[in-house]
């Protein structure tokens, strides 16, 4: 029925001639000092793209023609997780990241790809997640060539119930997800602000996604929309990274390619050892490295992330 539905909408409002603009506020009932949490909002939602637009193409410059993504864990966090990535075959024409700012999503602040299912293997591992109002204590995903193939939250004394919690609750009507889409979140202002007035629980996944590297599971960030990509204005390159090898299916059968799902989990900096890319022949760039932004052209998102870190 979803997809039926999905199938009308876009026959009528095509995704590729169609946008939105979505931006959060807190609301007076929120706890706390609702008047600073109104200022430091209002801060993170209009933080200046002209200023993050080169930082993040730093990012995206180096991880363009990477082989793969490796993210590890800090201290008890056992993330380990390699993420495939598309190849780039012409690198003055093709990017395999979006540069994401406030145009689309407010506030701003990731760069985000469409992974290659075949060769993400590995665990992501998140001590606190609120995914869609429900929270869920150290849950555990366990990757297989793009697919989740084991997984387990410890909400409940008995481990079953918390599988049949991610069932019901992250892949209904489905009985396993693939990884859609896989981001790099620069807004360490947002971070900052979640700690300083203790409401990381309250704030919305527009936000959430925003303060560390996110991994959704479901479909990519390009549903209906992958052959409407235009080169960049400001690089002159076009995304590639649009479909996996779910979505291509939908030149021949959309039921088979869409899971109309899409749910980000977020792996807070303060869980993060590191984020590295692997190029072909071995080369190895660190983006974030002993949970610190060390590419050159980042450096400036240390200083909100330093402010945050004194509020744990």
């Amino acid at each position: 029925l979803t997809q039926g539905l999905r199938l009308i909408s876009n026959e009528y409002m095509p995704g590729e001639e169609t946008s939105f603009e979505i931006i959060a506020f807190p609301s007076p009932e929120i706890e706390g000092n609702f008047e600073e949490i109104f200022k430091d909002t209002i801060k993170l939602n209009t933080l200046s793209n002209d200023v993050y637009r080169p930082v993040q193409q730093a990012i995206i410059d180096a991880m363009d023609g990477a082989e793969y993504a490796h993210i590890l864990g800090r201290g008890t966090n056992e993330t380990d997780l390699r993420v495939a990535l598309h190849p780039v075959t012409d690198p003055e024409k093709q990017t395999i990241f979006e540069n994401c700012l406030a145009s689309v999503n407010v506030p701003l602040g990731e760069v985000f790809t469409s992974p290659v299912l075949k060769g993400t293997n590995g665990l992501l591992h998140v001590e606190e997640s609120f995914l869609k109002g429900l929270r869920y204590d150290n849950i555990r995903l366990q990757f297989k060539d793009g697919y989740v193939s084991d997984w387990s939250c410890a909400n409940f004394e008995d481990p079953q119930r918390g599988r049949d919690y991610i069932e019901e609750n992250l892949f209904f009507p489905h009985k396993t997800l693939p990884l859609g889409e896989f981001a790099i979140g620069t807004n360490t202002v947002a971070y900052a602000m979640a700690l300083k007035h203790g409401i990381m629980g309250l704030l919305p996944i527009l936000i959430l996604e925003k303060m560390g590297p996110h991994f959704a599971v479901g479909d990519t960030c390009f549903t209906w929309s992958e052959d409407a990509q235009k080169p960049s204005p400001f690089t002159g390159k076009t995304m590639i990274a649009v479909d996996n090898e779910k979505t291509v299916q939908r030149k021949q059968d959309p039921s088979l390619a869409y899971t109309n799902k899409h749910t980000d989990v977020t792996l807070p900096y303060s869980s993060l050892d590191s984020i590295s890319v692997v190029h072909p022949g071995g080369r190895e760039v660190f983006i974030i490295k002993g949970g610190r932004f060390v590419l050159p052209g980042t450096e400036m998102l240390n200083e909100a992330i330093d402010e945050a870190h004194s509020y744990l």
